[in-house]
């Protein structure tokens, strides 16, 4: 064992609708060493995500939740500070799945190494990691976006939002982004160079879609539900397609007692023939190299920018992670664990 004690956060309790500090429980333990063929990583950053809030619960999902007193599970960026694996020397950067833990072993197993030459190796995590992948494995393969058509997505100044947008308008398409707030709006609009942008906050919201919609809109890329899909869901064309990445607005409820809308919903689908489609991105695994590769390229062209931001230290990450479920980050959501 080293001297340097391992942060970790472990999963205290699950929770009641949203999520409270109460709900994480901040350990101190011994730093582990490797035995022969593992790796210790060093963790530098470790990704905040909206998905991380199921596995909080022990309800059936495609994944299987985290057990109450588990460190929170999540991806991270790692240096490898020990190794007795020959495929991995000290001081590698790695991508990694270690969760909300400084230390963390590994058998090699699922680690990538990143280039820090290359880009920021935080990116690894956003825009050139998961996020990014979603964003584009998604809306290709699903949206399937033509020249001129209308691309609408939710949380467009978020991680996978704001990818979405910008990969619809290099594929031809109008980009056309809710976020929530002025700031936010400003940034995918001017920044980001999205067609148009509306506020979700705005109370007249689903009459300002309307208006920078005035064609309908045929690839509705899902991140949030709740109102903003209310919004949507008129709007739809014939043959609009709708990749269901994610249900912000719902995850913290506890009560989704109402009127029943399935049949609604159902009728246009049938009328409309809609695709509505639910996806995980390791679905579409096989299409990660093309990604990395067209991603990179993107990026170094100005094609594809992107926002990061970043909290220091583990132990704001519960607080951190609770603030994204009501959208208080601007950007990709990263702890910077180590300095």
């Amino acid at each position: 064992m080293t001297a340097e004690a391992n942060l970790r956060i472990v999963l205290a309790a699950r929770p009641h609708g949203r999520p409270t500090p109460a709900d994480f429980r901040l350990e101190r333990t011994a730093v582990p060493e490797p035995a022969e063929g593992q790796v210790l990583l060093k963790i530098l950053y470790l990704s905040l995500d909206p998905y991380m809030r199921g596995r909080m619960d022990a309800a059936k999902s495609y994944a299987k939740p985290v057990e109450v007193g588990q460190v929170m599970e999540g991806g991270t960026v790692a240096r490898v500070e020990k190794s007795r694996n020959p495929d991995f020397s000290e001081g590698d950067i790695v991508l990694s799945h270690s969760g909300w833990q400084g230390f963390a072993l590994s058998d090699g197993a699922g680690l990538r190494k990143l280039d820090p030459k290359a880009a920021p190796v935080s990116t690894a995590l956003g825009v050139l990691g998961m996020p990014g992948f979603t964003a584009y494995a998604g809306l290709l393969t699903i949206g399937r976006p033509k020249p001129g058509e209308t691309v609408v997505v939710a949380a467009a100044s978020g991680a996978v939002g704001s990818a979405v947008g910008q990969i619809a308008r290099i594929k031809g398409a109008r980009a056309v982004g809710i976020a929530g707030g002025a700031e936010k709006c400003r940034f995918v609009r001017d920044e980001l160079g999205f067609d148009a942008v509306v506020d979700h906050r705005a109370p007249d919201f689903p009459e300002q879609l309307k208006a920078v919609c005035p064609d309908g809109i045929d690839v509705y890329f899902e991140n949030v539900g709740g109102p903003v899909w209310d919004a949507v869901f008129p709007l739809l064309n014939e043959f609009a397609r709708v990749p269901v990445c994610g249900l912000i607005a719902q995850y913290n409820k506890t009560d989704h007692a109402g009127a029943d809308r399935l049949p609604v919903v159902m009728r246009a689908v049938l009328t409309r023939s809609l695709t509505i489609r639910g996806f995980i991105q390791r679905e579409f695994a096989d299409q990660r190299p093309a990604f990395h590769k067209e991603m990179a390229d993107w990026i170094a062209t100005g094609l594809v920018r992107y926002r990061e931001d970043i909290v220091d230290g583990l132990e704001n990450a519960p607080e951190s992670f609770i603030g994204l479920l009501e959208g208080k980050n601007f950007g990709k959501l990263v702890v910077r664990v180590v300095g």
